[in-house]
């Protein structure tokens, strides 16, 4: 009896039929933080690692708090603000490693093309990436950063400690879960040949919010949930590596440190993310086929389903 007790109190929380919606959200809630603590705390990590995983736990936790936005106290703006203002802080380090990312995708997926970069541009091209990433890590993650996060955690599982979501039901979920993926469809292009920078990085933003709030409700339904989640990280997976290809392209400008291989690098560019662009396409119009009032009928209906 007391291994089972403990099994229970060292279950990572999940909704599922049957269980309090409202307590079990304030759980979800709790250890999102405390994940984002481990990772801060975890001295042995490389800062490429930490920078990498407290990203990632950043924006878990804000999708999260924006599908609780409505039933919330009024702090909840200020966990979203200062969680964003956090969040811009590793920009630099990620769009460094987003080059570098989008320079490899271009190279191997072009190699069949002709092309005027010779061996020893690629490698010049590499280390100028390279040195570009070691520069921008340097200067965005130290102690003192670390500590920012390290605060803003603890402030958050302070109010999260004094939520009160117990009235919460799965319609009041699926409501916001419904209003994510609304958002997202509405975002599609209906050209995507085309569609611009902005339009695809806008159509990103509301993939991950979506990708992630789905991600919470898998347990109660976990093949079908798991099929889900991955076609919509499939789709994120395709929208990032065309967004590490803008990145890049940003590099070839005037006065920026790609600028040398400009007319060499460009057509590779583009045609790589025409690739991106086809592969997203496909992604999307079977993740988001449906109008929101079916898909939040679907959720409703399967959740009804799991707790009869």
């Amino acid at each position: 009896m007391e291994h089972e007790a403990a099994s229970s109190m060292n279950e990572t929380p999940a909704l599922k039929p049957g269980r309090p919606v409202g307590e079990t959200l304030q759980a979800i809630a709790a250890h999102l933080l405390i994940q984002a603590h481990e990772i801060l705390q975890d001295k042995s990590l490389d800062d490429k690692v930490v920078v990498h995983d407290i990203r990632r736990a950043m924006k878990q936790w804000r999708a999260f708090l924006k599908m609780l936005s409505p039933f919330l106290a009024n702090q909840h703006q200020t966990l979203r603000d200062d969680a964003r203002t956090l969040a811009r802080k590793l920009t630099m380090a990620r769009d460094a490693q987003s080059a570098i990312d989008g320079f490899h995708d271009t190279i191997a997926g072009t190699y069949h093309l002709p092309s005027e970069l010779t061996p020893q541009n690629l490698v010049a091209i590499y280390r100028r990436l390279e040195a570009l990433r070691f520069e921008k890590e340097a200067r965005i993650w130290d102690e003192e950063t670390r500590q920012q996060f390290s605060d803003y955690v603890t402030a958050a599982s302070y109010y999260v400690s004094h939520w009160h979501l117990h009235p919460l039901t799965f319609s009041d979920l699926a409501e916001r879960l419904a209003e994510t993926y609304r958002r997202a469809r509405q975002a599609l292009p209906k050209d995507w040949a085309q569609a611009s920078p902005e339009d695809l990085h806008e159509l990103r933003r509301r993939v991950v919010e979506h990708r992630y709030q789905m991600e919470l409700i898998e347990p109660a339904w976990p093949r079908l949930g798991r099929i889900w989640v991955d076609e919509a990280q499939r789709l994120r997976t395709r929208l990032g590596r065309y967004q590490d290809l803008v990145v890049l392209t940003h590099l070839t400008m005037p006065h920026q440190p790609l600028a040398p291989w400009r007319a060499k690098l460009l057509p590779l560019i583009a045609h790589q993310q025409a690739d991106y662009v086809k592969l997203a396409s496909r992604v999307a119009a079977r993740l988001f086929a449906e109008p929101p009032k079916a898909f939040r009928r679907r959720i409703e209906a399967l959740w009804d389903a799991q707790a009869g």
